[in-house]
């Protein structure tokens, strides 16, 4: 990946709940710029896929922060294809599976957990250089001096529909899971999902994904960083 980074600084923070369409879009943005790619909700993902394995009390913050402080987390920043380990087992697979999905917001809302990932998020933005990074709380804490800072939203329905077609499930049942992790993630008490003031505002629902890394593009040209 090295030598497809352009130089020159240049963040970009991209927000918004699930479905939005977040990740396809800071994936094939970090392309058309030359940057790095980090998908944060990929890294809370694989620490909750260590904290089910390890068989610990989700509602047990303590022990939670414990599992999440021993693991060797590494994930991959090439947009094209990143892997996640822990502790060197590949776990892409696994933490897009029901059960993480189902666990990841509880274990996201651990004080410590987020305090120890945002550390780890904030430091691989600072010697990336150029990344485009991609999560709930990017713009408005892990990188609040970012060069642009989206919030991509979409209607229920939008949202709910891709979803269901990238996991192949019922649309109605995607919904109402899609309802409950805004719910948490948007209600705990610690940096929770939200839209940064500064934030550009893009509603995805009627936009093909060219259509919105246009936007972004044209957005970053005329801050002089794209």
């Amino acid at each position: 990946m090295e030598e497809n980074v352009r130089a020159g600084r240049c963040v970009v923070a991209v927000d918004g709940p699930s479905g939005s369409g977040k990740s396809t879009v800071s994936r094939r943005l970090a392309v058309s710029i030359g940057a790095r790619y980090l998908d944060t909700g990929a890294m809370y993902r694989a620490i909750t896929w260590a904290v089910l394995r390890s068989g610990v009390d989700l509602t047990d913050a303590a022990s939670v922060a414990k599992v999440a402080g021993e693991v060797n987390l590494r994930i991959g920043t090439h947009p094209q294809g990143y892997a996640v380990t822990i502790d060197g087992v590949g776990v892409d697979a696994d933490i897009r599976g029901t059960e993480v999905t189902g666990a990841v917001s509880a274990v996201a809302a651990v004080p410590a957990v987020r305090e120890l990932l945002v550390t780890r998020q904030r430091e691989m933005i600072a010697n990336a250089g150029r990344m485009v990074v991609e999560g709930r709380d990017i713009g408005s804490v892990v990188a609040p001096d970012a060069d642009l800072k989206v919030f991509l939203t979409a209607s229920e329905a939008a949202r709910a529909a891709r979803r269901s077609a990238e996991d192949a499930a019922d649309v109605a049942a995607t919904a109402a899971d899609l309802a409950r992790r805004d719910r948490l993630d948007s209600t705990r008490k610690v940096n929770p999902l939200a839209q940064a003031p500064d934030a550009v505002v893009l509603d995805t629902t009627d936009l093909g994904i060219d259509e919105v890394v246009a936007r972004l593009r044209e957005l970053l040209t005329e801050r002089g960083v794209a």
